[in-house]
């Protein structure tokens, strides 16, 4: 078998390189599209990925579509050459391709539909769409699968994942230094049209105010500003995980940041106009309380939840207890898709007839 991996996000390497490497040790192929972006190609990279660099996303809403165009082309050019027999990704682009040819695709898809009607569409087209039990509630067609989990399990579930403490070495920090992640986004996503979220002024305002605390480090998408520099993260995005785990707080703007801080143990505030409409984070506060969202407007709210967490002398413990009540209801999503890829599409027919099969994935 030959699998097809596309990858539109950095975080979709981390979903899916385990995923590709455990299947690659039972004799699968795995290829990767990814597109042409620093982080996507670095990461890429270090992890020994066999790719195929498929250009730029573009930028503004006419690009963006117009370049789909252009990857659904050459997407149909690759698969009727390397005939793969399954095509996953978080994608609107493979489910239309495997209307082309002999492919299967199998969809991820984290966000609600009414937040990505657009992608939605063509996502939900895919031979199997898999979704987490957050959004269990959409009607997405008799091919819809729902698995108790996050695309954050797949990479930082404790099976796959073991922070590395060298992580402050890089850092130039004591083991017992406070620090802060803060993590600026640049809203160029196809979704991300319309939304936004700190002012420059709030930006600063957080920063002046966490670094009384202990030291302040800044991850950004777009370029830098001035006054930020001093605080630019290392430019290691394969160690981001480790850093982000043994931090006191993630504070910023990006959805799977702020969920990858909540999954790892670290509490997560999340300052954006999505604050409040998506599923997978509100549950993550909601029912587990691992995070925090705030609209813009809301900005005084979240700096006063700041202070009152760091008050707390025994947060990151608290954290670690929250976490665990999470992980103990969630399943390990790489092992889980492991097997559903394994044994498609035998396993399409066992979720839809004993979905509790899942929970063998612990």
């Amino acid at each position: 078998m030959t699998l097809l991996f596309e990858i539109n996000h950095p975080g979709h390497i981390h979903l899916f390189r385990n995923l590709a490497g455990e299947l690659e040790i039972k004799g699968i192929r795995s290829d990767f599209l990814i597109k042409s972006e620093p982080v996507i190609e670095h990461l890429a990279s270090f992890y020994s990925l066999r790719y195929t660099k498929m250009g730029s996303k573009g930028k503004g809403l006419f690009l963006k579509y117009f370049y789909q165009l252009f990857f659904l082309i050459k997407t149909i050019r690759i698969v009727r050459n390397i005939k793969p027999e399954l095509g996953l990704g978080v994608s609107m682009n493979l489910p239309l391709v495997s209307k082309f040819t002999k492919m299967k695709a199998i969809g991820l898809d984290d966000d609600d539909m009414t937040v990505t009607p657009v992608f939605a569409r063509f996502a939900n087209k895919a031979s199997n769409i898999l979704t987490p039990s957050s959004l269990e509630y959409e009607k997405r067609g008799g091919d819809h699968i729902v698995y108790n989990g996050f695309h954050e399990l797949a990479y930082l579930h404790p099976n796959q994942f073991k922070p590395d403490p060298t992580v402050f070495d890089l850092l130039g920090l004591n083991t017992d230094a406070i620090y802060f992640i803060v993590r600026f986004n640049s809203f160029m996503a196809h979704h991300d049209i319309g939304q936004k979220g700190m002012s420059y002024e709030q930006k600063k305002e957080l920063v002046r105010k966490l670094e009384k605390k202990g030291r302040v480090f800044i991850s950004t998408e777009s370029q830098i500003a001035p006054e930020f520099i001093s605080y630019r993260i290392p430019d290691r995005p394969e160690v981001m995980h480790s850093i982000l785990a043994f931090a006191k707080l993630y504070v910023g703007e990006s959805q799977t940041m702020t969920s990858e801080a909540a999954v790892l143990g670290t509490p997560a505030l999340k300052c954006n106009t999505f604050a409040g409409r998506l599923s997978v984070p509100n549950e993550l506060e909601k029912k587990y309380g691992l995070c925090y969202s705030f609209l813009p407007e809301d900005f005084k709210k979240m700096l006063s939840k700041i202070d009152e967490l760091l008050a707390m002398p025994d947060l990151k413990a608290e954290w670690q207890k929250r976490r665990q009540k999470m992980l103990s209801e969630k399943i390990d999503v790489t092992a889980f898709l492991v097997w559903f890829v394994e044994n498609y599409p035998e396993s399409v027919r066992i979720m839809k007839t004993n979905p509790d099969f899942q929970y063998n994935f612990k």
